[in-house]
């Protein structure tokens, strides 16, 4: 039988030498962040112009935005897993590499196809986040670890909300191709930024990658994201929508069955249904959910004439400028987030982030009569978004093994991506269903916007309950027990595996993991 020992938890342990040469990390991984984030609301100026631009039926338009929406659920949890085996920094290296030759693709060229292939590349680069996650995991000193974790996290909404203004300036001002040129020109920075200044973490997970798991997983997510990114279009009762959600079921199911049954699975099912991990990606949906309503409504209530009795009239410049708050709000409340997190845990911080951001609707149901409140609502759901964004990697890393911080990280990621697209549907539905007519024109109405609200606000509070029965995570008070170094057997000593809840399954006790990822020697 094995002995154990207790060691020092890693925030117990003094600062590692290579730590404090890494100074640079977090801003380059925040702004690599931030660079692959823009690509989700880079054509959100243009999205009612890209009929016309592209020369095609506006069904089919909207497939340069689904298409990268579809690349980056995939690519999250496949990178995050590449990561964990051959090199984080490696891998995001070749998600930035990628986004940049999407966006050359797409910057050189009018057809709908080639449009759409160059914005499926641009999506794959989503994997970045939680790559960066890891890396700052495996790098960071624990002082520092919190808030830029929390950074990262919210670099989705951040390049989101700054993207808007900026996007609507090149657009309105330029040829509308300028803005893939600009998004190759961030991906190349972001890349020499990476090279320079980002080490590559010595860490490694064992295995092999699972190629038949990636398969099943992107077809399963294809047909589940599909037909509810396109519902709208083909009808929620068309042949085609209940046809493709039956098979991503069935497919799943299948997908989930052979996972369980290898030897190193794409994603570990049995660590992804603890509970810990289960509920904060359920929660992690909720938010979504929450977080994209809010880009759906407010500018196109901005950009309404007046004409409508409660339009604002505004010009999609100053539409993006009244949203922006939303992204730069996100990126301030980092150091606030690991300030209350480490006084009172990531869990505690994800309620009041969720709390912020259902007071945030509800008053925003009685303040979208002019612009400063559009602003107002664009703060106060900024930091809930932000508090509640940041909490999300802190409590998915307290519950997994370190070598599988990438892919699971990036399985959170996309629960994210599903939340803002089962919101991008649910209030594309909503909106088309109440809207009004205007001379020859269908304009959403201020029923649609209210309704859209209160959706939101359901389920972020549905998120809150949620979030309410994960385990409370306070690290200092759980010890890491691992095999006695006198019974390691020779080789490098292991380094800790510090699970932060308290709910950690009984085989991560005593289990080994060398620095480089490969299983201890020992007995």
């Amino acid at each position: 039988m094995r002995r154990t020992r207790r060691i020092p938890h890693p925030q117990e342990l003094p600062e590692p030498p290579e730590a404090r040469r890494h100074g640079g990390i977090v801003p380059v991984l925040a702004f690599a962040g931030i660079t692959v984030a823009v690509m989700q609301t880079l054509l959100v100026p243009v999205i009612k112009d890209l009929p016309v631009l592209l020369d095609t039926a506006p069904a089919d338009a909207t497939w340069v935005m689904t298409a990268t929406l579809l690349a980056g659920a995939v690519s999250t949890p496949v990178m995050g897993r590449l990561g964990d085996l051959h090199g984080k920094r490696r891998m995001l290296l070749a998600s930035l590499a990628v986004m940049v030759i999407g966006s050359l693709i797409c910057a050189s060229t009018d057809d709908l196809t080639v449009m759409i292939a160059g914005r499926t590349l641009q999506g794959f680069a989503m994997g970045a986040i939680p790559l960066g996650i890891g890396i700052m995991r495996d790098e960071l000193p624990r002082e520092k670890l919190g808030s830029a974790m929390a950074l990262m996290s919210s670099s989705i909404g951040v390049g989101g909300g700054l993207a808007l203004p900026v996007a609507a300036l090149v657009a309105q001002h330029t040829d509308w191709h300028a803005l893939f040129l600009g998004s190759a020109g961030l991906g190349l920075l972001a890349m020499a930024l990476t090279y320079a200044c980002v080490p590559e973490p010595p860490l490694r997970a064992p295995g092999s990658f699972d190629l038949p798991g990636a398969l099943g997983l992107s077809l399963g997510l294809a047909l589940l994201l599909l037909p509810v990114t396109k519902g709208s279009d083909w009808g929620w009762t068309s042949a085609p929508v209940l046809g493709l959600l039956a098979a991503s079921v069935a497919t799943l199911v299948l997908w989930g069955l052979f996972e369980l049954r290898t030897p190193a699975p794409l994603v570990d099912l049995r660590t992804t249904a603890r509970r810990e991990v289960l509920l904060t990606n359920l929660a992690s949906i909720m938010v979504g959910v929450a977080f994209y309503a809010v880009s759906l409504v407010l500018p196109q209530l901005l950009q309404l004439p007046t004409s409508t009795g409660y339009g604002l009239g505004q010009s999609m410049v100053v539409a993006g400028l009244c949203v922006a708050p939303l992204g730069v709000t996100m990126m301030f409340v980092a150091p606030l987030y690991a300030r209350i997190s480490a006084r009172r845990g990531p869990r505690t911080t994800l309620m009041l982030g969720m709390l912020v951001i259902a007071t945030g609707y509800g008053a925003g149901l009685g303040l979208l009569s002019a612009a400063w409140q559009t602003v107002l609502i664009a703060v106060v759901l900024g930091a809930g978004i932000g508090l509640a964004y940041s909490s999300l990697p802190a409590l998915i890393i307290g519950a997994v093994d370190p070598s599988e911080t990438g892919a699971a990280n990036g399985l959170n990621t996309l629960m994210r991506s599903i939340g803002t697209s089962v919101s991008s549907a649910v209030i594309g539905m909503v909106l088309a269903n109440t809207s009004v007519t205007m001379g020859s024109h269908q304009v959403p109405s201020m029923e649609g916007f209210r309704i859209s609200f209160l959706i939101a606000m359901g389920a972020v509070l549905a998120g809150l309950v949620l979030a309410a029965f994960l385990p409370s995570q306070r690290p200092s008070a759980h010890p890491v027990l691992l095999a006695s170094s006198a019974d390691a057997g020779p080789g490098p000593a292991p380094a800790p595996v510090a699970p932060a809840s308290a709910e950690a399954p009984a085989e991560a006790v005593g289990r080994n993991v060398r620095h480089d990822g490969a299983p201890s020697t020992g007995p």
